[in-house]
């Protein structure tokens, strides 16, 4: 048996911290993660923690309408109070956990230009030099110095969110 896993995202590091948190989490199932454009229906760059869970809400309510699998899983970032986190759902199509992330305090030049309409990644490309760093580290790897990923904090948040699907008998 093996499991078809769907990914409200197309970003590499999320659809990594999904391989990596299932695999880790169910190390007897292999697993084929594959990931798939889908809409928020929230601003680019949710400012609250509420818009944020919305955000992965309807993305994983439109990847269950598009896609037939065997986990659905939704991560969508965004700001509460000057940091970055990320919300997550899973669902199998009859059971749902969620979780949110660790939350990064952001240097408030950041907060400044977020509060004006930008994008986290691009902000943080356009303060450090980099490029596309929301496909690679993230805001996390720049200010941790590589010491966490955006990848690394989303998988420990996937394993959280699979608790429903682990201890089964709790839910």
């Amino acid at each position: 048996m093996s499991w078809l896993i769907a990914v409200a995202s197309t970003n590499p590091a999320k659809i990594n911290a999904v391989r990596d948190a299932f695999a880790l989490a169910f190390p007897e199932t292999p697993s084929q993660v594959v990931g798939f454009k889908t809409e928020s229906g929230v601003a680019a760059q949710p400012m609250t923690s509420a818009e944020t869970l919305l955000g992965a809400d309807n993305r994983l309510h439109n990847l269950q309408q598009q896609q037939q699998a065997d986990f659905y899983v939704a991560i969508e970032a965004g700001l509460d109070d000057g940091m970055t986190f990320a919300w997550i759902r899973i669902s199998d199509g009859k059971r749902e956990g969620r979780a949110r992330s660790a939350s990064l305090q952001l240097p408030p030049a950041a907060v400044q230009r977020l509060s004006q309409g930008e994008e986290l990644g691009d902000v943080m490309d356009a303060l450090f030099g980099t490029q596309n760093i929301k496909q690679a580290g993230g805001a996390i790897g720049l200010l941790t110095q590589h010491k966490l990923s955006r990848s690394s904090v989303y998988q420990q948040a996937l394993i959280l969110a699979l608790i429903p699907f682990l201890t089964p008998e709790w839910f």
